[in-house]
């Protein structure tokens, strides 16, 4: 792949590592032990026992907003290391490149979509 398209993909893989950061942040705190980790805040809205309720609503999606983002935010590192190692654009099953219009539409894809297909056994 070439440099002018590398720069391309970490710029993009760079936006969205801090997109996803920010959103974390609206609800969750990074982790002292592991900087990839967050942990999802318990929200107070009061001392009712409707806001009790909520609360634990609120509680239980931010825990499952929290595992879904953290993958991401997982791939979109994944693939900026990849970028440095120089292996980006390759897919981890077969080894032959992604096509650009596979990484256009998921940057931080590490898979070919026909790769993709066989793990997900859609084939």
């Amino acid at each position: 792949m070439e440099q002018q398209q590398l720069t391309k993909f970490q710029n993009l893989l760079s936006e969205e590592k801090k997109r996803l950061e920010n959103e974390l942040s609206k609800f969750a705190e990074r982790s002292i032990h592991n900087a990839d980790d967050f942990n999802a805040q318990f929200p107070n809205f009061g001392d009712h026992i409707d806001d009790n309720a909520e609360e634990v609503s609120s509680y239980s999606d931010y825990l499952a907003l929290e595992h879904t983002l953290e993958k991401d935010l997982k791939d979109v590192n994944s693939a900026l290391k990849r970028i440095e190692e120089g292996t980006y654009g390759i897919c981890r099953y077969c080894q032959k490149p992604i096509p650009e219009k596979r990484l256009e539409a998921r940057p931080s894809s590490s898979a070919c979509v026909e790769c993709k297909k066989l793990l997900n056994q859609e084939v």
